[in-house]
Order: structure tokens, then C-alpha cells, then sequence
């Protein structure tokens, strides 16, 4: 199979805009994976989401990696460590976006 490529950067070095996506699908896979597959994820937004890749794919398509709720920044104490997290939400325009993610892993 074709390996996807892909950038999680624009080249000016600015973060890639995932601004108007939304949830296409859920995936399971462990952190370390993504991590190497994607480098390492951006902080999330302090609240529900821990953990996020924003990923561009060379036919334009933009996804988002995250997790959702299940971690320490929403669920204190009882949330999961970063690390230990398998369940990832997948974001994007359109559902292009979840198959482009799924063929990378």
C-alpha cells in the first residue's frame, strides 16, 4: 500500500488551521504509535482534551487527532495518564479525513 504523506506543520513553521472540523470517527491505538507516526501531540485545550495532532495530508485534507474526556485534565485524578490512552477521537472536514488517518496506522 501507498504510504500517505503528510505534514503537521505549514512550512512557514505556523500550525496547521483545523479551525470548523469535527468528530468522523474514533480509532484505537496506543500514544507511542501515534507519537511516532505523528511526532508529539500539541497540549490540547486544557479542559476536555489532553493530547492533539492537527495533520495535513498532501491532497489537502486536514485531521485531527485527540482524546476526549478521558484524561487528567477533564477527569482530575481518575483520568488517564496520556501515555495510557488508546481511545482517540478523529476530527476533520469530512470523512476523508478518518480513512486518511486509519491508512497511515
Amino acid at each position: 500500500m501507498k504510504k500517505l504523506k503528510f505534514i503537521v506543520r505549514e512550512s512557514s513553521g505556523r500550525a496547521i488551521d483545523a479551525n470548523g472540523t469535527s468528530l468522523m470517527g474514533e480509532i484505537t491505538c496506543s500514544y507511542e504509535k501515534l507519537c511516532k507516526l505523528f511526532g508529539y501531540p500539541e497540549s490540547g485545550d486544557g479542559y476536555k482534551v489532553d493530547a492533539e495532532w492537527v495533520v495535513k495530508f498532501e491532497d489537502g485534507t486536514i485531521a485531527t487527532i485527540y482524546n476526549w474526556k478521558d484524561g487528567k485534565n477533564y477527569c482530575g485524578k481518575d483520568g488517564l495518564n496520556v501515555q495510557d490512552i488508546t481511545n482517540w477521537h478523529i476530527g476533520g472536514h469530512n470523512q476523508k479525513a478518518f480513512t486518511n488517518v486509519v491508512k497511515c496506522l
